[in-house]
């Protein structure tokens, strides 16, 4: 697989020197204010939640993914460039708490479904499916991008040279910008794939655990989306 990579991602400058592409070279890292921005989104999403979708309060989950969102912001409010393991692990620990704020709430939402609690109207049912449904397409992105080849800021180092995920770009360079590396939009555009397709397209997993968390997120999807849908359509008729 290397030597593949090494052969078909090398290009040519104009003084007919080989030059690697950005994703495989030392770049600037990526502006914060995207991944900011979608989380703050989540965060959005998880209050819209009705209390009894939300672990202990409504309030509780989101209130500390907002802090520690500011407090990245505060540490690191430009590109993300700097590796240092405390801002790593804050930045793990925000998705680890926004994963399980959601899980739960989907776990409420698929309880509440099964033994007929909820779901009496349609409009409410589909508002909070959507608000799960979302929000675990962001939570994903945030997981793809912070945990590929290392995270951002290894990214941005070329710490690593084997991918986790093979993008269109990798394998057929010839038609990317040799300036091109992957950033945050295309891991959610990944994240929103695998939820609406429940399966890779056109980005593949290529590491075990890129797999298996794909596998994850399919399979939450999946589950949420047809008992929400099932259950509205047996409202409406």
């Amino acid at each position: 697989m290397e030597q593949l990579l090494d052969h078909q991602h090398r290009s040519v400058d104009g003084s007919g020197e080989a030059v690697e592409p950005a994703w495989r070279r030392p770049t600037s890292g990526e502006r914060r204010w995207p991944v900011a921005l979608a989380t703050a989104a989540a965060v959005g999403l998880q209050l819209a939640l009705p209390d009894r979708f939300s672990l202990v309060s409504r309030f509780l989950l989101p209130v500390i993914e907002a802090a520690m969102l500011i407090a990245l912001v505060a540490l690191n409010p430009n590109r993300v460039e700097r590796s240092a393991g405390p801002l790593r692990l804050l930045a793990l620990a925000l998705i680890a708490v926004a994963s399980l704020a959601n899980g739960y709430s989907a776990g409420a939402l698929i309880t509440r479904l099964i033994d007929g609690s909820v779901g009496g109207t349609a409009g409410p049912l589909l508002s909070t499916g959507a608000a799960i449904y979302l929000t675990n397409i962001i939570i994903f992105a945030l997981w793809y991008w912070e945990l590929d080849r290392g995270g951002p800021a290894a990214r941005a180092a070329a710490e690593r040279d084997q991918p986790d995920f093979l993008f269109p770009q990798m394998a057929t360079p010839q038609v990317a910008d040799n300036d091109w590396e992957p950033r945050f939009a295309d891991y959610f555009y990944v994240s929103f794939t695998n939820a609406t397709a429940f399966s890779p397209t056109d980005t593949m997993p290529l590491t075990r655990w890129t797999k298996m968390i794909m596998l994850l997120q399919s399979a939450v999807s999946l589950v949420t989306v047809a008992l929400v849908v099932a259950r509205a359509v047996n409202i409406l008729r």
